[in-house]
Parts: structure tokens; sequence; C-alpha cells
């Protein structure tokens, strides 16, 4: 069975740093785009970070020059760096077969082929 399985959230101050781990089982996704999502109370879940099979990254704007998403085959991480508590919110691992489709939304919603069951991250002030 496809699993994908988030390690690393936590408690921080902020203005520090944590860094998120996404292990991808079940199938082979060297050739899957691989991505992060987060989700806060009573808001919608957006993307954050998504990296395809030759490592070209995208960046939600809110996170550009703090966040590094990075990848191996089968493995997704998320550098996070000068957290505030805006960043507080369940974050996601995702994975999809195409890099633009994992960056779609239909209907409001994203839709890639694999979640995760996600990790929470908070930020205190």
């Amino acid at each position: 069975q496809e699993r994908l399985v988030e390690s690393g959230g936590g408690l921080v101050h902020a203005g520090g740093s944590l860094t998120l781990s996404c292990a991808a089982s079940g199938r082979y996704f060297g050739n899957d785009a691989l991505g992060w999502f987060r989700q806060a109370p009573g808001k919608e879940r957006e993307i954050v970070a998504a990296i395809s099979w030759n490592s070209t990254t995208y960046y939600a704007d809110f996170v550009k020059g703090r966040f590094t998403i990075s990848r191996d085959k089968n493995t997704v991480d998320l550098k996070m760096n000068s957290l505030n508590p805006e960043d507080t919110a369940v974050y996601y691992c995702a994975a999809d077969t195409f890099f633009e489709g994992i960056k779609k939304k239909i209907g409001g919603q994203y839709y890639p082929d694999y979640w995760g069951q996600g990790t929470q991250v908070t930020v205190s002030s």
C-alpha cells in the first residue's frame, strides 16, 4: 500500500527553524512530483512548496526566501526558517504523477495522488 509519512513537526519560537521530512513507500516515487501543503484551523488547505522529479521547485509567495524544499527519489524535506505564528498549521506531504498536477486546484481543492497524515507545526510568539 502506498503511503507518505511525515515527521519533524513540533513547537518552535517565532524566528526559529524546523525541518519536516516525508518518506513515501509502497511504490517508486522517483518520477513523481512531491510537495508540502498546510492547513490552519478554519482555513483552506494551501500549497507551500513542490518539487518535480528533476528538482524544479515551486514556492508559495509567503514562504519564498524562508523555506527550502529538497528531495531524493522517495523522500522530501522542507527546511523552514524565520518562522512566524502565521506558519502555525498542520503540514501535509503529498505526491502526484505530474508537477503541474500537484499544484492544480479544482473546485478550490488540491487533489494529489497521495496525502500524508499530517504533522503539527506550532510557532509561538
